[in-house]
């Protein structure tokens, strides 16, 4: 079956190919998986997604959506960033009702849905007040009912909690769980916190550094709902947290001067296809 999003052999680069963020990529998602995209800062998680929504296009390589070769962006893929990015003049009503109002949704059909989506995330009563009155996690939950009123094909979300305190961020990763056995959307979620990944995603695809390259891609045979704190959760996040060391060490020797070393004293050799092995 043709996966609903497909790279392949894409790169991205930079100044005629003198700063390149990604080389070579493959990478397949079937319609209706959550999957996760995990790596070092810098490894292009985030031009994945760029790519996929439109907003960017791969030097090399082709990225699809459908069998079609993405050319833009589409109101089937709906990206949702860290910021909320939230107009602060507007109530949380109309906020979520924005990009209906833009498509010429009429008005009965509007208020239908932004309904919907605020009893979906719990704000209906918050519906007439301002971003400056909301919680962080408040305002994020408004972001995601923006993000959903439009009834896209796709989610892509850029580390949507990075900025938030560890218990909002648990509640609202049970919420996007909750949202995502609902309504099945294909998403598609970069993230730096690997429990994060093993909550959440069907898949984790971690990515090694610059350019990025797909490292290893990880399936996630946990059942849901998923805690924060289930073992096997934490279980899998310390395969990717031992997956990424050697990859994060290399972005910190290329950034920092030669007076550093990795904790221990001992600067690791290279990856290994074999990681693990044995233990």
């Amino acid at each position: 079956m043709e996966p609903i999003i497909a790279l392949r052999g894409v790169t991205k680069s930079w100044g005629g190919g003198r700063a390149a963020a990604l080389a070579e990529v493959d990478l397949e998602v079937s319609e209706g998986q959550f999957v996760c995209l995990c790596g070092p800062s810098g490894c292009g998680k985030t031009t994945v997604l760029n790519l996929v929504a439109g907003l960017e296009f791969p030097t090399a390589g082709e990225v699809r959506v459908r069998g079609e070769a993405v050319r833009g962006p589409s109101p089937e893929r709906t990206v949702m960033f860290q910021e909320s990015a939230l107009f602060p003049w507007l109530t949380v009503r109309r906020n979520v009702e924005f990009p209906l109002e833009v498509a010429g949704v009429p008005r009965a059909e509007r208020d239908a849905r932004v309904e919907r989506y605020l009893k979906m995330v719990h704000l209906w009563r918050s519906r007439d007040s301002r971003p400056h009155e909301l919680s962080g996690g408040m305002r994020q939950r408004a972001a995601m009912a923006r993000a959903l009123v439009s009834e896209p094909q796709m989610l892509l979300m850029d580390e949507p909690f990075a900025a938030l305190d560890a218990q909002t961020r648990d509640v609202l990763h049970a919420e996007l769980e909750r949202i995502w056995l609902e309504t099945r959307k294909t998403v598609v979620f970069v993230t730096h916190n690997v429990r994060e990944a093993a909550r959440l995603g069907d898949r984790v695809v971690i990515f090694g550094t610059r350019p990025g390259r797909v490292k290893r891609d990880l399936t996630v045979a946990l059942p849901r709902p998923r805690g924060a704190n289930d073992r096997e959760v934490a279980t899998l996040a310390a395969v990717v947290e031992r997956e990424l060391e050697i990859e994060i060490e290399k972005v910190i020797r290329e950034e920092l001067d030669d007076a550093w070393t990795p904790a221990g004293g001992a600067v690791p050799g290279g990856a290994r296809s074999d990681l693990g092995g044995g233990i």
